[in-house]
């Protein structure tokens, strides 16, 4: 086979661009950089001359129509340190060869919208805006340290493999959004960590075949009611909204994490979220085997969990608002694992702060765990927290009945307190009745010798009948103590009863 003959570039382009046209059909590195950092910042407002300069349409052309590579090359469109004048317009086009742009600054917003890449990354780029709706690649879409002042959009765009967005920087668009990705898919992992954001990260309905990563990010929208919008997204792997080395995760606005279905986790970890009014850490109905939420300080806002279904639960004292703050209606976990100390006492607080208003199921939820990680006693206590939260809900009557049960039997969970009380007010009967001496029998002709101790014990005992409660006549004060001791035995009886009932009906 013989060679192609070669190909010449065309004669109204300029030197520069002809000097790409010839790295494009060799696969080598176009390198227009001066090799100062400062005059290579595509971001700075330094002016690029003619020896710099690339025409959008000859990118253009070079990627949808360019000529065949050099015998034994691969073409590719690799450029770095350049200004592309004019649009550069690939919608809907199909681009083969492999781009990769390092350093380069474009003068008007670049579109790709239905445009299909191999693989596409640009690198410490300065663009006005990336209109990118509907983009394919079947490799990478790489936009790292870009900086994007008017957002990006990738509504339902299809990503092969990754999508890495590290220390990018992005501006709000005229509709508030910095990031408009709703329907985003992407194969394997999104890394969007360091990234600097001001306005909305939408990626509702998202699909992730991997993790998603803004570790160390800093997503800025107060005025809007989001930050960082994620209701429905899917995510194979991990969530992470943590700390990226020294640099915690922030967020100026709101996060809406709002039916999403994690595979391995949600992390949360060493965040800051400062949430203005109306504004809130929302994670309602998702599901996830691990969230885990450990923060030096507590979110500004509010936190919702309603209708969450949660594996393990990890937390810290720290970490949740306080009363009022919180929402945790219909919030379902397995196993709890705190980090650092937090005692019952403060647990039991923490769901009291979240229900201003009595509500049975987060202590029932709590107990449950507890239960399930070998913490019986401790599930007992949430159990009769959660009584005494019943209790100031009830009419006077109730409330007195409530209290008489708790300080005998514990609403049953400390039983006992039954033998204690009753052990104290056979030992109080015996020696009143001691003292007393032995009143007169019923009856003359045949009654039983008198024994103190055993009358007291059969006048607290009801119904068992031990032969000494009906034998003798009392008078005075001993009736009355005889009478008291009575009534105290029915009421230890009852309140003993009501106690055990409730745990047999909870067995």
């Amino acid at each position: 086979m013989t060679e192609p003959p070669d190909i010449a570039p065309p004669h109204d382009w300029t030197p520069v661009e002809q000097g790409l046209w010839r790295a494009f059909r060799l696969g080598e590195l176009y390198d227009l950089r001066t090799g100062i950092p400062e005059r290579d910042d595509p971001a700075a407002d330094r002016f690029w001359g003619p020896d710099r300069t690339v025409r959008a349409e000859t990118v253009a052309r070079l990627l949808l129509d360019g000529p065949p590579a050099a015998s034994g090359r691969v073409s590719c469109v690799k450029l770095s340190g350049a200004q592309i004048s004019g649009q550069l317009n690939l919608s809907g086009g199909t681009v083969v060869p492999y781009v990769e742009l390092h350093d380069c600054r474009f003068e008007q917003q670049v579109l790709l919208a239905e445009c299909s890449f191999t693989t596409l990354r640009m690198v410490r780029c300065a663009i006005p805006r990336l209109e990118a709706a509907r983009l394919h690649t079947s490799g990478d879409l790489h936009l790292p340290q870009c900086t994007i002042e008017g957002g990006v959009r990738l509504t339902d765009a299809h990503i092969g493999t990754d999508l890495l967005l590290n220390q990018i920087t992005l501006r709000k668009d005229r509709h508030g959004r910095a990031l408009a990705a709703d329907g985003l898919s992407v194969a394997q992992d999104v890394e969007a960590e360091l990234m600097e954001a001001t306005g909305e990260i939408s990626l509702r309905s998202a699909r992730i075949g991997g993790r998603l990563s803004l570790r160390g990010s800093r997503l800025r929208n107060p005025e809007g009611r989001y930050a960082l919008n994620a209701a429905r997204v899917t995510v194979e792997h991990t969530l992470y909204l943590s700390s990226g080395g020294v640099r915690p995760f922030s967020s100026d606005g709101g996060v809406r994490l709002d039916d999403g279905r994690f595979g391995n986790g949600v992390i949360i970890h060493r965040a800051r979220f400062r949430l203005a009014e109306g504004q809130q850490l929302s994670l309602r109905r998702v599901q996830t085997p691990e969230l885990r939420i450990t923060l030096d300080q507590p979110p500004t806002g509010t936190v919702s969990l309603a209708a969450a279904r949660v594996g393990n639960l990890t937390d810290n004292r720290t970490c949740w608002p306080g009363t009022g703050g919180m929402d945790l209606t219909g919030f379902t976990y397995g196993s709890l694992t705190p980090e650092g100390s937090f005692p019952l006492r403060a647990r039991i607080g923490w769901l009291a702060a979240a229900t201003p208003e009595y509500s049975p199921e987060p202590y029932e939820q709590l107990s449950a765990a507890l239960r399930a990680g070998g913490e019986d006693s401790d599930a007992r206590e949430v159990q009769l927290a959660k009584q005494r939260r019943r209790r100031e809900t009830l009419p006077v009557a109730g409330k007195l009945w409530g209290f008489l049960q708790d300080i005998t039997v514990g609403y049953g969970y400390r039983p006992g307190r039954a033998a204690i009380w009753m052990a104290l007010l056979w030992a109080i009967g015996a020696v009143y009745f001691q003292v007393h001496g032995a009143p007169r029998p019923v009856d003359s002709g045949a009654f039983p010798n008198w024994n103190a101790p055993l009358f007291a014990l059969d006048l607290l005992l009801p119904v068992i009948n031990l032969g000494q409660d009906n034998a003798w006549r009392l008078s005075g004060s001993a009736q009355w103590a005889a009478a008291f001791l009575t009534m105290l035995g029915w009421i230890l009886a009852t309140t003993v009863a009501a106690g055990a009932s409730r745990l047999l009906r909870r067995g």
